[in-house]
């Protein structure tokens, strides 16, 4: 996965500032390739319906992947005729390829993208872009799966979308409902940040990049659409599915080894009008809390389990310095990923040697409760140590976790809250 540098950590979104004059708001992009039949129609519709309902300045890109019939042409005539269309031309094929090269060179606050067979209803694009100019959400996308979307296709396709989505669902988490409907749109300050970590080239390409975008707590807007299938679409269905299938197993494994650095597409705290009204409560505590809970518990039945295999062949305090070292161990590793986030292989050494403190004053305190239990009663019974054992446990727990938090995993100082406002010349955003 890429890990190339980045402008940096997201600004507070912000209802983007009115442009200036012939400055795009949104630039919308239709990649291309030999569609020399249907792009003439499908520029000229769009255009007429942005014209006629869209408040704002906008270009109609046409990104061309290396087309061999005339497309290249009947681009160039309709950028000659439209004064709002432009084409670019890529020596490469590839829908991702195309895209980034035009997002990344576009100069409109507003970065949206639709199929050139127009099978969604234009109707949905001012929902779409909207939540993006007012600073609402980061990326929007139209829907095939939502309740009220209304859709037209044959039941293999069906089947094939719904499928897609649900092992999305339950190998990437994702929380979306139509990765697929080419119908998206994104806000430049987020692309500029987001692009770079985004690997597809082809038709996983928006998969990938709204699964990051949603991974780093980006806000996703849906719009449900209606969509009519186009059946003259030269999608190869098999070959699609078998790249995003492999896909999902590149993100899959980048995100379970915290290959990515998804900090860079953090919004600062209190962008979200309800965190500034939080007064005493510690940032993510509740969250933490809860995860450190349940790693806790696992912990446990762990550490019982490896207690009672060494306690076989040896004394009580051997075996319960053994089962806390190892369970130590690994209730750092998995307290470092799941409770406090933290990704990547970077400070691993140190908070081990730190967790192992953590696990040395645990230690002091289960063998003090064994060592005061055997001096109590000559031949304590099992259940009667595993029992103390969970009682010391449980007060090294509550020790543990402040440890953690305060010492082992600190939270990083957030950055000073300074409005945003986009640039109006293109130059000061390079």
């Amino acid at each position: 996965m890429r890990t190339d540098s980045s402008p940096g950590t997201l600004p507070a979104r912000e209802h983007l500032p009115a442009a200036a004059a012939g400055t795009p708001v949104l630039d919308v992009v239709i990649p291309v390739y030999n569609e020399e039949k249907d792009l003439g129609p499908c520029v000229r519709r769009l255009h007429e319906h942005l014209v006629r309902t869209f408040p704002y300045g906008f270009r109609i890109t046409i990104a061309d992947n290396a087309s061999t019939d005339t497309t290249p042409r009947v681009a160039a005539r309709l950028a000659e005729q439209i004064a709002q269309v432009r084409s670019v031309r890529l020596e490469q094929k590839g829908r991702g390829r195309a895209l980034r090269a035009v997002w990344s060179a576009s100069d409109a606050p507003v970065l949206a993208y639709m199929d050139v067979d127009l099978s969604t209803d234009l109707n949905a694009l001012l929902p779409l872009v909207a939540p993006l100019i007012s600073g609402h959400s980061d990326l929007a996308i139209g829907s095939r799966l939502s309740r009220s979307s209304r859709v037209v296709r044959g039941a293999k396709r069906e089947f094939i979308s719904r499928t897609y989505n649900l092992i999305l669902r339950g190998s990437l988490q994702a929380r979306f409902s139509d990765a697929q409907c080419g119908f998206k749109a994104i806000r430049r300050d987020v692309a500029q940040v987001l692009l770079p970590l985004v690997e597809d080239t082809g038709w996983f390409f928006d998969t990938e990049m709204l699964v990051l975008a949603e991974r780093a707590g980006l806000r996703i807007h849906e719009v449900p659409v209606d969509w009519v299938d186009d059946p003259d679409s030269t999608v190869h269905i098999v070959k699609t599915a078998t790249e995003d299938l492999k896909g999902v197993w590149r993100v899959g494994k980048a995100l379970a080894t915290g290959a990515l650095p998804l900090d860079r597409l953090a919004r600062p705290f209190g962008d979200d009008p309800r965190d500034r009204n939080i007064g005493d409560v510690p940032r993510g505590l509740a969250r933490q809390l809860v995860g450190f809970c349940v790693v806790g518990v696992l912990s446990t039945l762990f550490y019982l389990l490896l207690y009672s295999g060494f306690r076989l062949v040896t004394g009580s305090q051997a075996a319960n310095a053994l089962a806390l070292l190892v369970s130590a161990v690994a209730n750092t590793a998995a307290n470092r990923r799941l409770t406090f986030g933290v990704r990547g292989r970077g400070g691993a050494v140190r908070h081990q040697a730190q967790g192992l403190v953590v696990f040395a004053i645990g230690l002091v305190l289960t063998s003090g409760s064994l060592a005061a239990l055997n001096a109590a009663s000559a031949d304590p019974a099992h259940s009667t140590e595993l029992a103390v054992l969970i009682a010391a446990n449980l007060a090294a727990t509550v020790l543990r976790f402040l440890l953690f938090r305060a010492w082992v995993f600190p939270d990083a100082p957030p950055a000073p809250y300074e409005p945003h406002r986009l640039p109006t010349d293109p130059r000061d955003a390079r």
